[in-house]
C-alpha cells in the first residue's frame, strides 16, 4: 500500500525497503547529512522535520534533526517530493529561481550529493521508493 511521502508510515516502509536493497546499491560518493524541515505538508501539524544522511554510505531519510548536519534546508512538500521522489532536478532549480529552497552550510555538498550516478540497482530502487508513495 502506498504511504503518504514523509509521514510516519512511509518513513517506516522507505527504512524496511532501503534496509532490503542495501546490499545491492552503490555506496554514495559524498559523506553528508542534511536536516530538512518540510513546509506545507498535506497531513499534520503541516511541517515535517526530516534528514537525510550519507554517512554510512547509503542515502537514509527518517524523522527529526540530528547534530552535527552539514546543510539546513527548507523546503515547501511538494518540491521536497519532486526531487527525492520524482528525482527533477528542473524542480529543484526553478525552486531555487523562485526562492522555495533556502539552504544553509555547504552547498557543494548539496550539489555533489545531487551528481550522484544511480546504476540499474540504484534507479530499480528509486522505483521501488516511488511505488509505495502516495
Amino acid at each position: 500500500m502506498a504511504e503518504i511521502f514523509l509521514s510516519e508510515p512511509w518513513i517506516t516502509e522507505a527504512r524496511a525497503l532501503y534496509e532490503s536493497w542495501a546490499d545491492r546499491l552503490p555506496p554514495v560518493a559524498h559523506s553528508v547529512v542534511v536536516n530538512l524541515l518540510v513546509n506545507e505538508a498535506p497531513f499534520e501539524p503541516g511541517e515535517v522535520t526530516a534528514h537525510l544522511d550519507t554517512s554510512a554510505g547509503g542515502l537514509v531519510i527518517d524523522h527529526g534533526h540530528r547534530d552535527g548536519a552539514d546543510l539546513f534546508v527548507v523546503v515547501d512538500y511538494a518540491t521536497a517530493r519532486a526531487i527525492l521522489i520524482e528525482g527533477n532536478p528542473q524542480a529543484a532549480m526553478q525552486a531555487f529561481l523562485a526562492n522555495k529552497i533556502r539552504v544553509e552550510g555547504d552547498i557543494t555538498k548539496l550539489m555533489a550529493l545531487a551528481q550522484q550516478p544511480m546504476d540499474g540497482d540504484a534507479t530499480a530502487y528509486a522505483e521501488a521508493i516511488r511505488d509505495i508513495t502516495a
